[in-house]
Order: structure tokens, then C-alpha cells, then sequence
């Protein structure tokens, strides 16, 4: 047995027992991140680079899956290109993906893997195997894109670095408002890392009035590297009461099921956004499809949400147990949620 193999199989049995700190996780993440640029480049850092990531680098020496967690690189469970589409993440991730750039709609999907209850990830290229990539590693619990690779967008002959510093912020800007949104309220700060042998910047996206960037994006070669590495978005742990209003005064009949991370990742839209576009006198599934997203999808992410309740409800004896499988708790919410996603708030009379 090889020397990786016996470092891989003692890391899966003790990986098993332990619980990682949120800290270190992310600390894990960003320096993998580092870790796939490099290896793109064929160039090597200062060494003060390099210790953190060595572990990592040892398991998994491809650039396929840069942003998961160590204990999540190893258990992570192929899926096919049709298994991605029928899946409720992979598919919101493709809705989302085709939405912000419909180009992508003809792109193959090359690669796809998932680790159960944690991450979705998906990488599509051009066909033919050549030309522009991206792939997308997604939340399964919230629904957040947390990391996108942008690659070979830029002709061979003038790649990214070749740019004008502003050119190269402002490619990098058009990314995080298609994927993200309007990045108009986040302050923003580049750096030069050190590298001799090839450009590298890193830039960091912090939200007014905060202290710790939101996104991080790395920019070598021909390549964009976006991370969601903390901070907080603007729907995160954010509650909105009465997003319908009846005769006046808030409505909460539909609060339980329109507070969804999910809902609000897949509209990229914030809870307050949403509930100002509600007060318009517009329904959930009108204001979905000026954004190209189906009302299956927002049937399928809101019914998940209630059901995943349900059963940790059941689980922790705070509801009795209903004995109906997943499909059938889904099937038996539906009506509920068309009623909520199809509701119109009343708007005053014009006179």
C-alpha cells in the first residue's frame, strides 16, 4: 500500500470522530483555494504559503473541488449530468447559473459530486472540452453559491493578468453582480501577492459597515476564484414579518414558509428585497419568473425546507412522527405552498 493510500484511509477512519471548528474549516477552504491557483500556474509561492496546505495537497493534487472541507473531499459521491438536474440544488445552481450567464445553457456539464447534506458541486464547460469553464461548489442547506471558478473566459493571447488592474476589478465585478448581486455597497480593497513568477491579485469584497470581507477572489492566469469566506449576505439570519398585507395591516399567514435561505439564494433577492416587490401586488411565482426561475423551483426548495422541519421536529419528539416517507410529506405541502407562493398582497384602490 502506498504511502497516500495509508495517509488517506487513517484520515477517513479518525476524520469519523472528530468535530473541526467552524475556524479551522474555513482556514482549510481558503488555503486550498490558494493551493488550486498555483497548481493551474505550474509556479510555486514563498514558502510561507505552503504549510498550511500540504495535507490537502497530498490527497487531492486536482483543481476539481477547491472550496469543500477536508472530511468532505474524501466522502464526496459522483453524480451524473442527469443526476444534477433532477436534484433540487443542482438544479437551482444551474437555474441560477443560466440566468446570470445563458451562454452556459450549451455548456456540458464535465464533472459533478456531492457530499450529502453539505455540498453540491458542478463543473461545466464549453463543448468540445476546450474554452470557457466555471465550476460552482453550493450550500445543500442554504442554498448559497459559496465558491465559483471562472476559467479561459479571456482570449489565449490576452488572458486576465494581461489587463489593466481597473479592467481586471471590473471582470471581476461583472461575475459577483450576476452571481451574487449588485456589488455597489461593498467596499473593496486589491492586493498583489507575492509572486515573481506570475501576477496574482487577491480581492476582497467587504459589505459597508463591516469589518470581514464577505467575498474573496483570487485572479491568476486566466482564472477568477470567488469564495464566500465570511461577513455576513444581506438575507442571512435575517426574519422578515408580514411580507403580504391584508387590508392594510401585515399579513403573517406565509412568514413560516417566504423565511427561506434558500428561497432568497434562488431569487437572489434579500428578504427585504423580496418583501417590497410583494407589497407591488406581485406573487412569489411572478416575481421568479422575471428572473427565469420556474415555479417547480420554488415549490421544490420551499417544500424541502418545510419538510426538513417536520422531520427534525419528529426527531426531536417535539411533533408526533407522521410515518409518511419524504416524498410523500413533499407531496402533502405542496398545496400549501402554491397557496403561499401564488398570493397576492391587496394593494390600495386607485382612485
Amino acid at each position: 500500500m502506498t504511502i497516500e493510500r495509508k495517509i488517506r484511509e487513517h484520515l477517513r477512519t479518525e476524520a469519523e470522530t472528530l468535530d473541526c471548528p467552524p475556524a479551522i474549516s474555513k482556514r482549510i477552504e481558503q488555503s486550498y483555494s490558494q493551493y488550486v491557483l498555483r497548481q493551474r500556474s505550474g509556479k510555486t509561492m514563498k514558502k510561507r504559503f505552503i504549510a498550511g496546505i500540504v495535507a490537502t495537497a497530498i490527497l487531492i493534487p486536482t483543481a476539481a473541488f477547491a472550496a469543500p472541507t477536508l472530511i468532505e473531499m474524501l466522502t464526496r459521491t459522483p453524480m451524473t449530468a442527469e443526476q444534477v438536474k433532477s436534484d433540487v440544488v443542482g438544479r437551482a445552481t444551474l437555474e441560477k447559473l443560466y440566468s446570470a450567464f445563458p451562454e452556459t445553457k450549451s455548456f456540458e456539464i464535465i464533472e459533478a459530486s456531492m457530499v450529502q447534506g453539505t455540498q453540491t458541486s458542478i463543473i461545466l464547460q464549453e463543448k468540445g472540452g476546450i474554452g470557457k469553464k466555471i465550476t460552482l461548489h453550493t450550500n445543500s442547506k442554504s442554498g448559497k453559491i459559496e465558491h465559483v471558478i471562472q476559467e479561459n473566459w479571456e482570449p489565449k493571447d490576452k488572458p486576465l493578468t494581461a489587463l489593466t488592474d481597473q479592467d481586471i476589478k471590473s471582470k471581476v465585478d461583472d461575475l459577483l453582480n450576476k452571481m451574487y448581486g449588485n456589488m455597489e455597497e461593498y467596499e473593496f480593497a486589491m492586493e498583489k501577492m507575492e509572486n515573481p513568477d506570475q501576477k496574482t491579485l487577491m480581492l476582497n469584497y467587504t459589505q459597508k459597515g463591516s469589518e470581514t470581507p464577505l467575498y474573496q477572489v483570487f485572479v491568476q492566469g486566466n482564472s477568477i476564484s470567488v469564495s464566500l469566506i465570511g461577513g455576513e449576505t444581506k438575507s442571512a439570519n435575517h426574519k422578515v414579518e408580514g411580507f403580504f398585507t391584508t387590508n392594510g395591516k401585515p399579513d403573517y399567514f406565509a412568514d413560516a414558509y417566504l423565511n427561506d435561505d434558500k428561497l432568497f439564494s434562488l431569487l437572489n433577492m434579500s428578504p427585504i428585497e423580496l418583501k417590497q416587490e410583494l407589497a407591488k401586488g406581485r406573487s412569489v411565482v411572478e416575481i421568479a419568473a422575471s428572473k427565469n426561475v420556474s415555479k417547480q423551483q420554488i415549490v421544490d426548495v420551499i417544500a424541502k425546507t418545510q419538510v426538513d422541519i417536520q422531520i427534525q421536529g419528529e426527531a426531536n419528539g417535539e411533533i408526533p412522527n407522521n410515518n409518511l416517507s419524504m416524498e410523500q410529506m413533499l407531496k402533502a405541502i405542496e398545496p400549501k405552498v402554491l397557496q403561499v407562493i401564488e398570493y397576492k398582497t391587496d394593494t390600495p384602490s386607485k382612485k
